[in-house]
């Protein structure tokens, strides 16, 4: 089933106490450019994620956003400097008793003293904390892919919708070509009965120059090399793996095809059809720039 290439998807989990949030959005791009956001802290897990995203998806604009709640992750540690804190302890009873003051110590009091208490953040595993946003990165991507595949599935049914209108259109196209042989040879008769009168008219000569018109009108190569086209196009467009490539290169043997076939139609109806026919083209065009 094919996807496609705009999306979104979330996941949440925890790793080494900490909260995890990862959302993905994309749109559409000629090849994979994927931008990660997480905090200048966790900048050591940017290229697992990428890794992630690039396991599934091929092309595309790819914004990763990762916040880390860190509120309950308890990473903080206050630790106690005893050395400094006897030194302190110790200076102020020297004053006290050289200068007869009072001690009016508390706990409170001497915390408050420079470089007394300090706060160390706790070191992070980095190798797990890349490990468990890599597997948050997956489950999000795999709610990223549901959406992409519902998306794909529409655009699917819009093209072979069209590739439906496309045939009919060839059709008409391989209906209408001998007429306007038949009608070219017809007007010839007409104008040689003219010039010529009762004088008599070569039929070989009206044979081969119907035959040279006809041979230069002729749109059967198109016809069945569109066909093949449709064939193709319909084959990709019901596969698994990505194409949105291959189908960009495809619709342009489309549009040569239909362009052939319109500078050489001498038919009013045809050239309408072939009006038709690359509207049709264009429209598939439009919709396949969605496609990963």
């Amino acid at each position: 089933m094919i996807k496609s290439m705009t999306g979104y998807g979330s996941a949440k989990g925890t790793v080494e106490g900490l909260e995890i949030t990862v959302e993905l959005k994309s749109v559409n791009n000629r090849y994979l450019d994927t931008s990660v956001r997480l905090p200048r802290s966790f900048l050591f897990a940017e290229e697992a994620i990428k890794a992630a995203v690039q396991a599934h998806i091929s092309r595309g604009k790819v914004d990763v956003f990762v916040t880390v709640d860190t509120s309950d992750a308890g990473d903080m540690t206050v630790r106690v400097n005893e050395p400094l804190l006897r030194g302190y302890i110790e200076a102020i009873r020297h004053i006290s008793c050289e200068y007869s003051l009072d001690n009016d110590m508390t706990a409170m009091s001497v915390s408050r003293f420079p470089d007394v208490l300090t706060v160390e953040k706790k070191d992070l595993d980095a190798e797990a904390i890349s490990a468990g946003i890599s597997a948050i990165a997956d489950e999000a991507l795999r709610d990223f892919d549901a959406m992409r595949l519902r998306e794909g599935a529409k655009l699917r049914d819009d093209v072979l919708s069209r590739l439906d209108t496309i045939d009919r259109l060839v059709t008409t196209v391989e209906n209408e070509a001998p007429k306007t042989v038949a009608e070219y040879r017809k007007r010839l008769e007409q104008k040689m009965q003219e010039v010529l009168g009762s004088t008599g008219i070569d039929e070989n000569r009206i044979l081969a120059e119907a035959a040279i018109f006809a041979d230069h009108i002729a749109v059967d190569e198109e016809t069945v090399r569109l066909r093949s086209h449709m064939s193709q196009l319909s084959d990709m467009i019901n596969g698994s793996s990505p194409t949105g490539r291959k189908i960009d290169f495809l619709i342009q043997e489309f549009n040569r095809e239909a362009n052939t076939i319109g500078s050489k139609c001498q038919n009013s109806e045809i050239a309408h059809v072939v009006v038709d026919l690359k509207s049709e083209i264009e429209k598939i065009r439009e919709q396949i720039q969605n496609i990963e």
